[in-house]
């Protein structure tokens, strides 16, 4: 077993980081050397906080180098944390509580409009992330994350969902790629995760696989709340099995398409047009609404184009998507805006509403609007439709007094 471990990240452009180096000792105590711009007034607390994580795992002779760049409480225990267990074998775990905002639960059949990502081991991007106000939050443990820096990632990614204020947003994980991906749920579920991405879903067995684990990790935690699931598909066989996996279990909420991937899967360059894609995405809209859930669109790469992303968002809608990915909080606003109600389902919606609600003021068991039958799933995602126009100030809280409009 190796005697030294390092975890974190240094250098000049790091901020709200900080760098550890842990080596063990045979005997001598814990030495603690700190390099800090803030040392002189906050040096004495990262010290004490710092011999309280080695106490935690019971580490009593060792060497530690911090190199400080503003690391909040959260960053801080999870890079010692990370490199303690490096060096020593343990079941244990450093978790910080869960604050009480951080323990929210969404609705299945929220919109998410937007879904911002955010690599999980860059702790300055997670910090002010939603004041931006996606609709989801995602902490990556996938792509941004380099192979040998996995571990370390989930736990700042687990300390993040415990101590950020994400503002409401949805609070989201992509996991690896199974297996490797389990291990991950095993850190995030107990942390009040709102909704777990599955990258490379290719079978409704992995879904179920998944959608098992959380159920076990749960109960093994005595903890009773919900935790959806968005699979993500990224291969021609994912595309061929889309329905399977979208009607896998009843966690999956929404079923997402990962458009880089996909095309190199078919081996073809993903173009603006998207004229290589053009099928692969219409099954995966197909699939999630023949299941019943939401079906959502890639991220656009382009982040310095604006204008371009509003053309492939509103395509996108058109489609029959609810929403994109994000990869850059600027996207958000056009995203939003593209994928928001316009006055013409607004009106559809409260019609919809307001003549379920009266038939059922009639006892009849047959709605009906114009010519069109109304079923159940219709009426609750007219009232979404609402809810959402109210919420985004288009239509007043009390439109049901002055007939919607």
């Amino acid at each position: 077993m190796p005697k030294t471990a390092i975890a974190g990240n240094r250098g000049e452009e790091i901020r709200s980081d900080c760098f550890v180096s842990l080596e063990m000792k045979t005997a001598g105590g814990i030495e603690i050397e700190l390099n800090s711009r803030v040392k002189s007034i906050f040096g004495r607390t990262i010290i004490e906080r710092c011999r309280e994580v080695l106490h935690f795992f019971s580490v009593k002779n060792a060497r530690v180098y911090i190199e400080d760049s503003g690391a909040l409480d959260f960053v801080l225990t999870a890079r010692i944390e990370a490199a303690v267990l490096q060096l020593v074998e343990t079941g244990k775990s450093y978790r910080p509580e869960v604050l009480p905002q951080n323990r929210y639960h969404i609705e299945k059949g929220r919109f998410r409009r937007s879904r911002l990502y955010l690599p999980g081991n860059t702790p300055k991007l997670m910090l002010n992330a939603g004041i931006h106000l996606p609709d989801g939050i995602i902490l990556d443990l996938e792509d941004s994350v380099a192979p040998d820096r996995k571990a370390e990632a989930r736990m700042l990614v687990r300390n993040a969902l415990c101590r950020v204020d994400f503002y409401g947003a949805e609070r989201m994980v992509r996991i690896n790629q199974l297996p490797a991906g389990l291990e991950d749920l095993d850190v995030v579920v107990p942390c009040h995760v709102n909704l777990v991405l599955l990258p490379k879903c290719e079978s409704a067995g992995q879904v179920r696989q998944v959608a098992e684990r959380i159920d076990t990790i749960l109960a093994q935690h005595q903890l009773a709340y919900p935790v959806y699931l968005m699979p993500i598909i990224e291969s021609a066989l994912g595309v061929v099995n889309a329905y399977a996996i979208a009607a896998a279990s009843e966690k999956v909420a929404a079923l997402a398409i990962g458009l880089e991937d996909y095309t190199a899967d078919i081996g073809a360059r993903r173009t603006a047009e998207g004229r290589e894609s053009f099928f692969a995405r219409s099954q995966v809209v197909n699939a999630a609404r023949a299941a019943g859930v939401q079906p959502i669109d890639s991220v656009f790469s382009d982040v310095d184009n604006l204008d371009a992303l509003q053309t492939s968002a509103r395509e996108s809608k058109a489609l029959g998507f609810d929403g994109m990915g994000c990869i850059h909080p600027r996207q958000i606003r056009v995203i939003h805006a593209a994928f928001s109600p316009d006055d013409a389902e607004i009106k559809q919606a409260w019609q919809i509403v307001l003549a379920f609600e009266e038939a059922g003021r009639l006892g009849l068991g047959v709605v009906a609007l114009g010519s069109k039958m109304i079923d159940p799933p219709v009426v609750k995602r007219a009232q979404q439709i609402l809810d959402l126009a109210v919420r985004l100030g288009k239509l007043d809280k009390d439109w049901r007094q002055h007939g919607g409009e």
